[in-house]
Formats: C-alpha cells, structure tokens, sequence
C-alpha cells in the first residue's frame, strides 16, 4: 500500500486516509475543512478513502492532521502518513480512530511502542505475523558475518501492511480512483 501510493502520487508526499461509516464525499469535504485538498478518492470494500499531500500547500503547513472531527461517534478512520519526516527519512505512521477518538497509533519504525486508548488493539494479529514478540528482531547480525539486517527491512513493512489490510478488510491498492484535478 504505501510503495502504492509512492508510485501512484510521484513527486507527492501524502497520506491515505480510508473511513467506514462515512461517504467518500463526506470525507473530502471534512479533508477540505482541515486545509488537506485530496489528490484522489473513491469507495471499496466498504471504505471511502482519500490521498491528499501531507502539507498544507497555502501555508506551506507540515503539521500533523487532527482527524478527530471527520471521525464521528460511530465511524472508523485509518491514517497512513508515508513520510512524516522525509527530511530526516523516518518510516511511516499508522492511526486508527474510532468515534473520533485515537485507538491506536505507531511508527513502522518501531511498532512496539504503540499508543493510544487501546494499545494493544491488534497485537495478536502483530504477534501471528512475527511483528512483535519473540523472533520478530532480527538478530542474523550476531552469527552472520556481512549481515545487514537493513536488507530485509522492507519486507517487515509488507508484512505489516498486509497484517493491517488484513485486520481491518481495507481493500487493496490499486483503488478505483476517481482523480480530483491537481
């Protein structure tokens, strides 16, 4: 999902923000009201979904997207941020709210600290997929000489994004996009 979204908005650093109990056209009317002009969007798999650049063209804004007010008592939003710091080359981010209220939040870089009202809300499917827990570090580096565990990274953060697509039926890429003129 996120090489996905690297391939599909070149040139764009951007988030995929996917809503159940929301339209897609309610959805983008509550990105325009945080300032966030969606590049595409469109409904699958019973989500509405948006991509929209992570800044605020206008101002130039890079801060994090509250996205407690386009997730109402009763719905579900899900926030992908690509590249919360491409400047310093961090990993991506995953939220997941619930009735406006932030259930759970990590780093790809280091899904053990997650945050949130529930933590733990997926940690069995994190732990079924080798994730977290025992044997999910890589520790090849001790015994092997040459070893670069960096090698091997991005299939972790496949691994992690099918155990999420997979835990909350998000539909897969490529999305039935409905282009918006940018």
């Amino acid at each position: 999902m996120i090489s996905w979204m690297h391939d599909s908005f070149p040139g764009h650093e951007v988030n995929l923000v996917l809503a159940r109990g929301l339209s897609a056209d309610t959805l983008v009317e509550g990105l325009r009201g945080l300032h966030r002009e969606p590049l595409a969007h469109g409904e699958a798999g019973g989500w509405a979904w948006a991509v929209h650049d992570m800044f605020e063209e206008g101002t130039e804004d890079y801060d994090p997207v509250d996205y407690r007010s386009i997730c109402p008592e009763g719905t579900e939003v899900i926030v992908f941020e690509t590249e919360p710091c491409s400047a310093k080359a961090h990993g991506p981010n995953f939220t997941y709210l619930r009735s406006g209220r932030t259930t759970l939040h990590f780093s790809f870089e280091d899904i053990g600290q997650r945050l949130g009202d529930n933590p733990d809300h997926i940690s069995a499917e994190l732990l079924a997929a080798n994730l977290i827990g025992p044997g999910a570090e890589c520790d090849k580096w001790k015994t092997e000489d040459g070893h670069d565990c960096l090698d091997h990274e991005d299939n972790a953060d496949d691994r992690l994004v099918k155990a999420l697509a997979d835990c909350f039926a998000l539909p897969s890429p490529p999305l039935s996009l409905e282009v918006t003129a940018k």
